[in-house]
């Protein structure tokens, strides 16, 4: 059945008592622009607002549960090995899609050993390799001294909370090197040696900030800029996995068949586990807190968890626990996890585990039991307490804790000959300094590039190579392909189609507009407040449908001069707040920790996007002002604006994140609308943008960004940038205007001249560059001046 898109119209409100054709010499602009100040644009009461704050969270959440479903019911349909392979295969398939693009295995890793530590019955390199070209990886080798003739290769991935010098990974580096394995332990992407910031310590910045959270909060900018050039986060820490295997590989006296990851309880299972499923080199894993019950799960899990677990998970800012396109495409964290088989498993949790009642734990049971017919080939390990429990009443750990051990040692001297007990276990732990890999000298020798440098090197790699394949195109055959190549980014972008139902004519305003309130639903359960302010006495109105985060209400705290000139030039303007925006906003916090970013990454893990799903909404706004016949259809313009104050160019934006003085976020997302409402809608003619991005490239300029998630669309520096948009829209009037960099300063007019040379170019060609405008900020009435011009022709 189709979605039904229904119209209500709320309330009716003419401004005032007398009638008559909106005349600009006859009104008094300051008179009107009071009036339209004082303005009530909420259309919902506290109660009504206050339930559609939870609009999104709720359309999300019925999502994932259709997404459970789908898989619990694909997995009951598999009855055989065959069946279970071929599910794998087309899973794992899809998994490595959505991790992004890989470059060519290096054939020479670069290694360097920068110091050797001596130590009881074991030695410990300090090395680095090189796992991309320019980006070195620092690692510690525990080798066995002296060395046997056969070892075990073990790599341990280290969780969110510490890098590799972390106590609990030094004592399984040299417990297990000491009984005869080589373990590396290299510090994932962004942290440690490896991290992305400059605080180090609590003298590094002058103000209060969480040292020690630093490496894990920076995992949020490193995601955003990596989804842009159409990787991920998760498949650069799994490229680094894959790396550190080959080293293990390439050492004299390795086992190839005894090749263990394990992953650590707080975002060292994630990459764990995907690595693993997609190599088949690796011989067993132990991903912790990756596939099943989280800590965060209630414990113990009610009997019915077959049919009421949560087996996707939901979406937050740390992109290694919510894979992008997992719930579309089936790789849910359980079918990763089980993908490894018939390879070794131990399913790991930090705290208590039910496992009576864990519905994960049945089903690999039945895939290694059933159709492998290799049960003892998955084991277990798991602690105590619960995540709200203090120690000694839980067992929490950095990494990997002495309980959770105890069973690993007993499973890896039955699997693999490994003789470690409780008691072999040696704690003698060197100071971190010892185990720093990069020194002055090797610095300045290898120069490591910053993950931000070589993704931006990438983006124009990668916008180098769209573009050429778009050049030789005519102008018609450019903007189809564009639009082909933004939806299969955006998501599903069609409006909605269905009934619309009108309760009340509009009436007159006395003082010369009329406003009219609506709530529009897009699709079943999404409601957009709007308000269609309306020059009396003309019809049809050509229309500015004005769209941005803070939606009608910011445009008319904001803009009211711009506002009233439009009506006083016989426009019609048209506000609506976009799904999650304005009066429907779940929250004023935009940050990392936020219900948008939560929202936003759960729309990646269905497949969506919210800009994808705003952009439905403004086409479905635009269709039904298409309906109406006191408005011109074919004479409209789409402004976005941003009403977030630009960072100031001396500003030093070095700031450690989770600080109260951390600036607040660019909101580019009206600009952006706008240009791809013109993408992808024929009769918006003229486009105005204020205050957006100068390009989505200009995120990768620094470790730091100010861009909040919920405008990220991933892959997007691999169809071109904005600039590229833009110019598949000449000959129309655009106008851009106070853009803003990554950092949210406001761009120079030559920076911003430069970034949009390929959109200057297209308007060239079409004979129409004057129609092509980048400006800074200009004042409400020659932007009502230039507006007017370019939708009336006057």
């Amino acid at each position: 059945m189709k979605p039904r898109m229904t119209f209500f119209i709320l309330t009716l409100l003419p401004c005032f008592s007398s009638t008559g054709t909106l005349r600009a010499q006859a009104l008094n602009e300051e008179k009107l622009i009071n009036r339209l100040q004082q303005l009530d644009v909420n259309l919902l009461s506290d109660r009504t607002r206050e339930q559609l704050s939870q609009m999104l969270v709720k359309h999300a959440q019925e999502r994932l549960e259709a997404a459970n479903q789908r898989s619990s019911q694909e997995w009951q349909q598999i009855s055989s090995r065959e069946q279970w392979e071929s599910h794998k295969r087309k899973c794992l398939e899809a998994l490595r899609t959505s991790l992004g693009q890989f470059p060519a295995a290096p054939e020479d890793l670069h290694l360097r050993v920068t110091r050797t530590l001596p130590g009881e019955g074991f030695q410990v390199d300090n090395l680095v390799f090189e796992s991309r070209p320019g980006l070195w990886v620092s690692a510690n080798l525990y080798r066995p001294d002296p060395q046997p003739e056969s070892m075990p290769g073990i790599l341990l991935c280290h969780s969110h909370h510490n890098p590799k010098t972390q106590g609990e990974l030094q004592d399984m580096g040299m417990t297990w090197a000491r009984l005869g394995c080589l373990v590396l332990v290299m510090d994932q992407l962004g942290h440690g040696e490896r991290r992305q910031h400059p605080f180090v310590s609590a003298n590094d910045y002058s103000g209060q900030f969480a040292v020690g959270r630093q490496d894990y909060y920076f995992r949020c900018n490193t995601g955003i800029q990596l989804h842009l050039i159409g990787d991920s986060l998760m498949g650069w820490m799994v490229w680094d996995l894959w790396r550190g295997v080959d080293l293990l590989l390439s050492r004299q006296g390795i086992d190839p068949k005894r090749i263990i990851l394990l992953g650590s309880v707080a975002g060292g299972g994630d990459p764990v586990a995907v690595a693993a499923a997609l190599d088949e080199r690796i011989t067993a894993a132990v991903p912790f807190n990756f596939g099943g019950p989280q800590p965060e799960t209630p414990y113990p899990l009610p009997a019915n968890a077959e049919d009421s677990f949560n087996y996707a998970g939901s979406g937050e800012w740390e992109s290694t626990r919510n894979l992008r396109l997992s719930c579309r495409d089936g790789f849910l964290p359980w079918v990763i996890v089980g993908g490894i088989a018939p390879r070794r498993i131990i399913y790991a949790h930090e705290f208590s585990w039910d496992q009576e009642h864990d519905p994960v734990w049945k089903r690999l049971q039945r895939v290694y039991a059933d159709f492998y017919g290799k049960p003892d080939s998955l084991d277990y390990t798991h602690g105590f307490g619960v995540l709200q429990g203090r120690p000694p009443q839980a067992s929490h750990c950095n990494n990997i804790g002495v309980p959770h051990r105890q069973r690993i040692h007993a499973t890896f001297k039955r699997w693999f000959d490994i003789p470690a007990s409780q008691a072999d276990e040696y704690q003698k732990r060197f100071d971190a300094d010892e185990l720093i890999c990069f020194k002055e000298e090797i610095v300045r020798e290898l120069k490591p590039v910053k993950m931000h440098e070589l993704a931006s090197s990438l983006a124009e790699e990668r916008m180098r190579h769209a573009r050429s394949e778009v050049s030789q195109l005519a102008p018609a055959a450019r903007l189809t392909r564009l639009q082909d190549r933004w939806q299969s980014l955006l998501g599903s972008v069609q409006p909605g189609k269905g009934e619309m139902l009108r309760v009340q004519k509009n009436l007159n305003g006395s003082d010369g507009f009329e406003v009219e309130r609506i709530v529009l639903e897009t699709e079943p359960g999404i409601i957009v407040p709007l308000v269609i302010l309306r020059p009396g006495g003309q019809v049809p109105a050509p229309i500015v449908l004005g769209v941005g985060q803070s939606g009608k209400a910011g445009f008319l705290r904001e803009r009211t001069a711009l506002v009233a000139e439009l009506l006083m030039g016989g426009v019609a303007v048209c506000l609506p707040d976009l799904r999650g925006t304005g009066e429907t906003s779940p929250g004023n916090s935009r940050g990392r920790e936020s219900a948008d970013n939560s929202i936003s990454s759960t729309e990646l893990m269905l497949g969506e996007t919210l800009v994808g799903e705003r952009l439905r909404d403004l086409r479905s706004v635009l269709r039904f002002l298409r309906s109406r016949s006191d408005l011109d259809a074919s004479r409209i313009a789409v402004w976005g604006d941003s009403f977030a104050p630009a960072n100031l160019p001396d500003r030093d934006l070095r700031i450690p994140l989770g600080v109260p003085e951390e600036s607040g976020l660019s909101e580019p997302l009206g600009g952006l609308l706008a240009l791809l409402a013109a993408l992808y809608e024929k009769d918006v003619l003229v486009v105005y943008a204020r205050g957006g991005l100068i390009g989505f490239k200009s995120v990768l300029q620094s470790q730091f960004c100010y861009l909040p998630h919920d405008v990220v669309i991933p892959g997007v520096l691999t169809v071109g940038d904005l600039c590229d948009l833009a110019g598949a829209l000449a000959p129309r009037p655009v106008r851009l205007e106070g853009l803003v960099d990554g950092l949210k300063r406001r761009a120079e007019l030559k920076t911003v001249a430069s970034e949009h040379e390929p959109a200057r170019q297209a308007y060239a060609f079409a004979s129409a560059s004057e129609h092509l405008v980048l400006a800074d900020p200009a004042d409400d009435s020659a932007v009502a001046q230039w507006l007017l011009e370019s939708l009336l022709g006057r």
